[in-house]
């Protein structure tokens, strides 16, 4: 099978992967790697890091979370965008064990060759989003509605949006 996208150096941010050649919409590229943690562990190991803007770490389901630090591959590298070309699914083992579910990264359009591929990440802190945060989580992706943080607000419960929708209209 041919090469179809390489790490390099990234406008964007540090490194980031690239396509080698067209790629149409709907085509799976790659799979995100790396060492199975339990929520627990990865807090342990990554405590305190908020304030660094860094994490090979993504959520793959209520009891796990792959850590591309550890056995990842270069699908650690893709930047996020808020108008990303590519997304991140989440395939459910079919036997139903949570260990064995996997992400892996879809084109949501075509790609030309030399295109950056990105996603956008959508992290949610526990913590408020304070001016600080919001900085050290800067997002550098150059789109024309750029929210200018790879932060996404955490969501209010829907009795709590129903009022403020009601609110709103008294």
């Amino acid at each position: 099978m041919s090469r179809r996208i390489a790490a390099r150096r990234s406008p964007i941010h540090g490194n980031g992967v690239f396509a080698l050649v067209d790629i149409p919409k709907g085509v799976e590229l790659i799979e995100y790697r790396g060492k199975r943690l339990t929520h627990a562990q990865a807090d342990r190991l990554y405590a305190n890091t908020s304030d660094t803007g860094h994490t090979f770490l993504f959520t793959l389901n209520d009891k796990y979370v792959i850590d591309a630090n550890s056995e990842g591959n270069i699908a650690r590298w893709i930047n996020h965008s808020c108008k990303p070309n590519c997304r991140a699914l989440l395939e459910e083992d079919e036997g139903g064990d949570p260990r064995k579910d996997r992400v892996v990264i879809e084109t949501l359009r075509p790609l030309r060759a030399g295109e950056e591929l990105t996603y956008d990440y959508g992290i949610v802190l526990e913590e408020r989003l304070t001016p600080r945060l919001k900085a050290i989580w800067a997002c550098r992706c150059g789109a024309p509605r750029c929210t200018g943080t790879l932060l996404k607000p955490k969501r209010k419960p829907a009795a709590a949006r129903k009022q403020a929708r009601k609110s709103a209209r008294s």
